[in-house]
């Protein structure tokens, strides 16, 4: 695993995702109640985008069928078994610059 920086603090938007791809990798970066969340960016329902979905009640809820996954645990709410993968994230502060949002992504 290796941090890796997806975006900066203030591209993100409340209770509304991010696409990010780095490295193979398909995520939707989530600010919801002030905090980040990383997700893969595919329901495993259809393949709608979860980064164009938006966050109800910590969960980010997909937009093609309105499957909603906890941002904390990557499960389908109601459904034990069906998830989405979720990753460690961190939030650093270069000095003078702004706030950066990584993910512990698998080394690629």
């Amino acid at each position: 695993m290796a941090w890796t920086t997806l975006c900066e603090l203030n591209e993100l938007e409340e209770g509304r995702g991010k696409y990010v791809e780095i490295g193979g990798f398909q995520l939707a970066v989530v600010l919801s109640q002030g905090q980040v969340h990383v997700t893969d960016n595919v329901c495993p329902h259809a393949g709608g985008n979860l980064s164009e979905g938006h966050v109800d009640n910590g969960c980010i809820v997909c937009p093609w069928h309105s499957w909603p996954f906890e941002l904390v645990t990557g499960q389908l709410r109601g459904a034990p078994g069906v998830a989405i993968r979720i990753y460690k994230t961190r939030k650093i502060q270069p000095e003078g610059r702004s706030a950066l949002i990584q993910a512990d992504l698998p080394i690629f």
